[in-house]
């Protein structure tokens, strides 16, 4: 009988049809609606009203290679506290969708991403256990006209609604806009390396108890 050598998994044999999602959110304070492709080559359309949040929501975009397009409304006139957090909400749901039961994903990320004078570390874990460390000190209480306590309330939404354990520090930094926009950063090059497919793990989930 003869023995045939059969070649590992690439990961390309592992991916299984684009793993994207679409979600819409409407309220009454805002509509929002997020399309992302985590295998995409970190293409961004980000229309939310809020210059600032475009500005980083394009930095997930392009540092953590997903497609993302999100486009929102809301009440700007009040503030732009419902805006920033509904888009979180609706980018959470979108990734826990695109995810689906998380099979064959590294699961872990981490980075440390430089900007200047500002270093910031992020670790994640799609772990199905919602949890944000946030040890962020923005020195200005704005950017532009973007409230930096806004920051917060973002990742707290995303973390809730894609169901991850997100943990962000900062290591050094004096300029406000160079400390969140180092944590955009680290936060994309984590979530690229947390949601790439492992080609050794051949779809299984990525946990010892077998489910997330």
């Amino acid at each position: 009988m003869q023995t045939r050598n059969v070649a590992p998994p690439t990961l390309s044999d592992l991916h299984q049809p684009t793993r994207a999602a679409r979600v819409a959110r409407k309220t009454g304070e805002t509509d929002v609606t997020v399309q992302v492709n985590l295998d995409g080559q970190g293409q961004g359309n980000n229309q939310t009203g809020v210059p600032f949040l475009d500005h980083m929501l394009d930095q997930i975009c392009s540092h953590g290679l997903i497609d993302l397009q999100v486009a929102a409304t809301g009440d700007l006139d009040i503030d732009d506290h419902h805006t920033n957090e509904d888009v979180g909400i609706t980018l959470g749901q979108a990734l826990s969708q695109a995810l689906g039961d998380r099979r064959g994903i590294q699961r872990f990320g981490h980075f440390i991403a430089p900007l200047d004078e500002a270093l910031i570390q992020v670790a994640l874990d799609f772990s199905g256990r919602p949890h944000l460390s946030y040890g962020l000190e923005i020195p200005s209480q704005r950017v532009g006209t973007y409230d930096t306590q806004l920051v917060r309330e973002f990742f707290v939404a995303v973390v809730n609604h894609s169901q991850m354990t997100l943990h962000i520090r900062q290591l050094d930094g004096i300029n406000s806009h160079h400390i969140i926009e180092a944590t955009f950063k680290a936060f994309a090059r984590a979530l690229r390396m947390a949601v790439e497919l492992d080609p050794r793990r051949q779809q299984s989930i990525p946990s010892s108890k077998g489910v997330l």
